[in-house]
């Protein structure tokens, strides 16, 4: 197989792999089919109002100010006189897409939608909106037309301001929550001179929807804890009032008006969200008006949970606790609609304040309703697999005969007003639905998973048969040039065992016990391994091996031969080991670290000028001197950007046109610049290091801006440090080559390759070693899978979820590529083709992703699943990542574009 038929087919295989895993664990929960379900008696509120107010915290919103007084004020008058209030459980990703859905449709969509966008639904569903006779809704362009399209009919509207509006560098981001409250007074103020209007707000099960965007763009643009964010709030608390005062005068006080304010998410203290901390997942929630119960006072309530035992100390009434989809059966409740037909929510009766009845048939709606889901779902599963039977599903509780028994004996509980064990009653079948639900959604995931398994075993066996075919002298060929039959079999025999032996320390948990009499150098691979897939859950792991790292030339005895450069690896190695010990990059920005990077990046250039202006480094030509000096223009040009950019931000003058044009620019170009550079050795290397350092300084906020440098000094180390290891083990092919001459343009003679050597393993796991580092650190860098666009504001402060995304993507990348390109040069200056070492890396990486295939977890908490999951999803992705980079580390290495010069004449 050709190589490029072999980085095809390996890249197919890996992206069938990815894809796997989100047939398997993120799929879709929705089923269609279901009959709508309806509580029989009358409501307690005509209409509903849902304020959401995007970002809010919980603790931010019920704390005190330092004078001891309410943060919101109205707000905190009604949960001690007026309504209930209660903390909300959100599940990961923290996002406003999949926490609007909870909120209004009741389900917890895959975490694949949130790719898929704010504005388009991957599937059309049902909400509370689409129930109701009416629904106006008021607020950001990114979340409104998601519940206006699915609707059947025309019966909900939007008004939405601009896209631009939604600006992060904006003077006042609170403005977006003004906007709302001016539109909805004026258009009640309107609808008394249009009769039609006036009618339809005069009808019942009408739904008036608040989104509330303010909040969420001034806590990233300038954190929770700051003057814009709790000034927000407050500005909040006015227009809740304001609203609410126009809306009792315009409906005559006729107490049918029922109000809940609520969260999608919460924030982290440094401005981000989408991940699993109490600050972003525990969301608030009041509700008062018709319907809804009124306050309890508690002098103590216990809590697991300190960020809840905090919120409860600021409030000192007994509080709720709910999860987060709940709230849409509440809402259907409380204006007498269907339940949404795809809800798992459990209706909270602690909120309703009215007779035993009416809580009992609205929780008996509720079960029926998931027991709809429940039933769809299996007669769906039981049609696709043949082989399902009642003997197999016997452990899922529900047969047909109990699901009549139990709304039977519900309804008879009812009728014999015996209410509270009629409410006990359906919440158990409520409960016992949602495990058959989970059930019949996970049913082919065990066969799937070791479809998926088996197949790893096979890919990673084939590409071991190619490195020992090809790469090395293991293999005495026949006549016809054909592997042994009995060597193939025993190879996949020991990678069998491999795995299972992997997957049988990890569930017997016996890492710590004697393994017996083994090779060394395997137990050493085995523990590399181990430690690479330990740091996934510790980022401190990286610092030791990154120590380790720096001792390798004293225990391999390179540093005799090799001193200088010796004591460089190691102190770099030791630099490098700080980094996985600092905070995540988010928390406060400090801009005068970037332009220390961007100032030290332009000395070092200033010094890499001099030696390349004379001896073995020197130009050939005044074009390539232009291109070098251009680069460090754009370095100190980038440094300007980011000092100018954020002092205009935080004097709120918003994101000069300037800068912005400039930072596109350098983005642009930067790819483009290393082409131009000579092929030569460390000139390319330190080209593509400007180029790209460019750009990252302009996606830098603090400390990460010198991440480049000094991982970039440490390749240029480990460059060198592998041509001794080379030379030290006696494997070179010819004399020692000088680096400063080599040129990657004349690297590409098959003659001059060698065989793979037992030290090459190490040189691979090297640099698998420095891709988990960058995985783990630089991720933290671009506040993955946290959004904080603070990092991004040099390019547009306006919100766009997609061109952030990518933006922060590219951050991630630039180090890979550095990484990439050192692996390169480790690879042709070691007389290694580009293939072999990365086959073995290839390996290393597959181990490593079919080791987290078993950890994946498909029971415990939503968290835990999720991340389990993630991390599978991170190696796989990084592995395709890798094949990539290895492509663009050749192009950006060995091609050289020619720009037309002019000739020079010479008088004879």
């Amino acid at each position: 197989m050709g190589i490029p038929v072999f980085i095809l087919a390996g890249l197919l295989v890996h992206v069938v792999f990815l894809a796997s895993i989100f047939d398997i664990y993120f799929s879709s929960p929705l089923v269609h089919g279901m009959t709508p379900q309806q509580t029989p008696l009358p409501p307690p509120a005509r209409r509903l109002v849902l304020f959401v107010a995007d970002g809010l915290r919980a603790d931010s919103l019920f704390e005190l100010n330092s004078n001891n007084t309410p943060q919101a004020p109205y707000l905190r008058a009604i949960l001690e006189n007026n309504g209930s209030w209660g903390i909300s459980h959100t599940r990961v990703p923290t996002e406003s897409r999949p926490g609007h859905v909870a909120l209004i449709a009741g389900f917890y969509e895959d975490v694949s939608a949130v790719a898929k966008g704010w504005k388009e639904n991957p599937v059309e569903f049902d909400s509370v909106f689409n129930e109701s006779k009416y629904t106006w809704s008021w607020g950001s362009p990114d979340i409104l037309p998601m519940f206006a399209k699915g609707a059947t009919g025309d019966h909900v509207y939007t008004f939405c301001y601009t896209a631009e509006s939604e600006d992060f560098g904006a003077q006042d981001a609170a403005e977006l929550d003004t906007w709302v409250f001016d539109h909805v007074k004026s258009f009640f103020n309107s609808s008394r001179s249009n009769q039609t209007l006036f009618s339809a707000l005069n009808e019942e099960k009408v739904v008036l929807f608040l989104h509330l965007l303010g909040i969420d763009t001034n806590g990233h643009a300038h954190r929770p804890y700051s003057k814009e964010y709790k000034e927000n709030i407050r500005k909040v608390d006015e227009g809740v009032k304001e609203v609410v005062s126009v809306l009792e005068s315009f409906y005559g006080n006729d107490g049918k008006t029922a109000y809940i304010l609520t969260s999608d998410h919460g924030m982290t203290d440094w401005g981000s969200h989408g991940a699993g901390h109490p600050s972003e997942t525990l969301t608030p929630l009041i509700a008062w008006g018709a319907g809804v119960n009124y306050p309890q006072k508690v002098t103590s309530q216990l809590f697991e949970d300190n960020f809840l035992k905090g919120i409860f100390n600021y409030v000192k009434m007994r509080m709720l606790l709910f999860a987060q989809a709940d709230i849409a059966p509440l809402m259907a409740s409380l204006i007498g609609v269907p339940f949404p037909l795809n809800s798992v929510g459990t209706l909270p009766l602690e909120y309703l304040n009215n007779t035993d009845h009416f809580k009992a048939e609205s929780m008996f709606t509720n079960a029926v309703q998931v027991l709809e889901q429940f039933k769809v779902t299996k007669h769906m599963v039981k049609k696709k697999n043949v082989s399902l039977n009642n003997n197999y599903c016997c452990t899922v509780p529900l047969s047909d005969s109990e699901q009549i028994n139990f709304l039977k004996k519900a309804r008879l509980y009812i009728q014999q007003q015996k209410y509270n064990e009629a409410v006990s009653l359906c919440k158990t079948l409520i409960n016992l639905a949602l495990e058959g639900l989970s059930y019949y959604h996970t049913y082919d995931r065990l066969f799937l998973g070791l479809s998926i398994a088996v197949s790893f075993v096979g890919w990673t066996t084939y590409v071991i048969l190619v490195i020992i075919k090809t790469h090395t002298n293991l293999i005495n060929y026949q006549s016809n040039n054909k592997v042994s039959w009995k060597f193939l079999l025993f190879l996949f025999s020991a990678l069998c065992i491999l795995g299972l032996f992997l997957k049988f320390c990890l569930v017997a948990n016996l890492w710590s016990l004697p393994i017996g009499q083994a090779v060394g150098f395997f137990l050493t691979c085995i523990l590399g391994i181990e430690l690479l897939v330990f740091s996934f859950f510790y980022r401190s792991t990286l610092t030791v091996g990154l120590l380790v790292f720096a001792g390798w030339p004293v225990i391999t005895q390179l540093w005799v031969q090799a001193k200088r450069t010796t004591l460089i690896w190691t102190l770099l190695c030791v630099l490098l080991a700080v980094f996985p010990l600092m905070p995540v990059v988010g928390r406060e920005s400090n801009i005068p670290l970037v332009i220390a990077a961007g100032l030290t990046t332009l000395l070092i250039s200033c010094f890499s000028l001099a030696s390349f202006s004379r001896g073995e480094y020197k130009y050939q030509s005044k074009e390539d001197l232009k291109v070098y000096l251009y680069q460090m223009f754009s370095i100190a040009l980038s440094t300007y950007v980011v000092s100018s950019t954020h002092n205009s931000l935080k004097n709120k003058q918003g994101l000069p046109i300037f800068n912005q044009i400039i930072s596109w620019m350098t983005l642009a170009f930067s790819s483009a610049l290393p082409l131009l550079s000579p092929t030569l050795l460390f000139q390319r290397l330190f080209s593509i290091l400007l180029s790209l350092m460019a750009t990252y300084l302009l996606l830098s906020t603090g400390y990460e801006a010198l991440f480049p440098l000094v991982l970039s000094g440490l390749l240029l180390a480990w460059i060198q440090m592998e041509q001794e290891a080379l030379q030290h083990y006696g494997l070179s092919l010819k004399p020692k080559v000088t680096l400063a001459v080599f040129n990657f343009a004349y690297a590409t003679d098959i003659t001059q390759f060698r065989q793979l050597h037992l030290d090459d393993i190490r040189r691979s796991f090297f640099f698998v070693s420095f891709c988990w580092l960058l995985r783990r650190v630089v991720m933290s860098f671009s506040c993955f899978p946290s959004f904080d666009p603070a990092s991004v504001y040099c390019f547009l402060t306006v919100f766009s979820p997609f061109m952030m995304g990518g933006l922060l993507l590219l951050k991630v990348v630039i180090p890979f590529v550095l990484v990439s390109c050192a692996f390169e040069a480790v690879q042709v200056t070691t007389q290694l083709s580009s293939k072999s070492l990365f086959l073995i890396v290839l390996v290393i990486s597959d181990i490593m992703a079919l080791h987290f295939f078993f950890l994946v977890k498909d029971y415990g908490s939503w968290l835990d699943i999720g991340t389990s999951i993630s991390h599978y999803v991170l190696v796989m992705s990084l592995t395709i990542f890798m094949m990539l980079m290895n492509g663009l580390a050749q192009l950006l290495t060995t091609k050289r574009l020619e720009l037309s010069r002019r000739t020079k004449h010479h008088s004879t």
